[in-house]
């Protein structure tokens, strides 16, 4: 699509985080083992919820969509923020800031939708254990899914077609590191009443509904838990939701605040967002594996699974080497495949 109106304005200035350049050589390396542990932590998440058997249900399935997303959110603001921590120029041109807005909205929307979902099956899990099978199916929690990647696709195109039509004049200053609709709407010299409005929609929906939802589920999950009479029960019941609960006031708390505030590149405001934006993607996976003693064991399971592997290419690679001697010296033999509790699916040699 064709941006029509940027005769005069081709590009913005992110102002980022600070100027100082000896700052911005510590914000550089802070924010890259940052981005990388982001994406470590998620990528293990997923492989580790893909490799579980035991881990294939509704929550486990929400997860990985939640840590997919993480490395997707990271991915559009942090490496941009990077470069212009590095750069003289600040600077994003007008194309590339409302293709990040678009991603902004995707990753951000799905997030929230996803956080809601995962509510309710918490909400289906400690409330109706005995009907969880039939209320959480996997058409229900597909739909859930697919239906979250759906809105905020929707949601994106409908403001950023809408944003395609603003004429950007003077104004080039963003008191930010990152581009977000909110940021670049009084930068234009159009009428921008429509994008207001939209934008004002989608913010209700995605922030204000989905709150809404997450709260009422949890305050039936705590009436419940509250029910229990044991002491073990109520503690094993709230254990089964306290890592959503960390997650979704992390995100929803800096979100929040940080859209409740005006758009003055205030030192408050930039801490929210990066809260949100990069540090909450990067503390997920820790939540969810410190307090989840399935995906712990998942984990560790993982890693002895991998290890195992390794020792056991190694063996090989030492059978190999003594067949090729045997071989050289006219002496043959034959390899077959023995499992063993060490050396799961090792070769071993058998001389003739």
């Amino acid at each position: 699509m064709a941006l029509r109106n940027h005769s005069t304005i081709t590009e913005f200035f992110l102002l980022g985080l600070s100027d100082d350049p000896h700052i911005e050589a510590f914000l550089f390396v802070l924010f890259l083992v940052t981005y990388l542990l982001t994406i470590m932590g998620n990528l293990m998440m997923l492989l580790v919820i893909r490799a579980d058997l035991h881990l294939h249900t509704p929550m486990y399935f929400f997860l990985s969509h939640l840590s997919f997303v993480d490395i997707c959110f990271s991915s559009v603001t942090v490496p941009k923020m990077l470069e212009n921590l590095l750069s003289q120029r600040k600077t994003i041109s007008v194309e590339g800031c409302l293709t990040q807005v678009f991603f902004v909205f995707i990753t951000g929307g799905t997030e929230l939708l996803l956080l809601c979902a995962m509510a309710y099956d918490r909400y289906a899990a400690i409330c109706h254990p005995l009907l969880y099978g039939q209320i959480m199916s996997k058409r229900l929690y597909l739909q859930l899914v697919w239906g979250s990647w759906g809105l905020s696709f929707l949601d994106a195109l409908i403001n950023i077609l809408l944003a395609l039509n603003m004429v950007f004049c003077e104004a080039q200053i963003i008191y930010h590191f990152v581009c977000e609709m909110s940021s670049i709407l009084p930068l234009s010299c159009s009428d921008v009443s429509r994008n207001i409005i939209v934008l004002l929609c989608s913010t209700l929906l995605h922030g204000l509904v989905t709150f809404l939802l997450v709260f009422i589920s949890y305050a039936h999950i705590i009436s419940t838990i509250l029910r229990i009479s044991s002491t073990s029960g109520r503690s094993k019941a709230f254990s089964t939701c306290s890592s959503h609960l960390t997650a979704v006031t992390l995100y929803y708390g800096s979100g929040v605040l940080r859209h409740l505030m005006p758009n003055s590149g205030s030192l408050i405001e930039l801490i929210f967002s990066v809260q949100y934006s990069v540090i909450t993607p990067m503390l997920n996976p820790l939540i969810y594996s410190l307090k989840n003693k399935e995906v712990k064991a998942a984990v560790r399971k993982t890693l002895k699974k991998y290890l195992q592997n390794i020792r056991c290419l190694n063996k090989d690679k030492r059978l190999v080497e003594h067949w090729d001697k045997a071989a050289h010296n006219k002496t043959l033999g034959e390899f077959r495949v023995r499992s063993t509790p060490d050396y799961p699916q090792c070769l071993t040699l058998k001389a003739k």
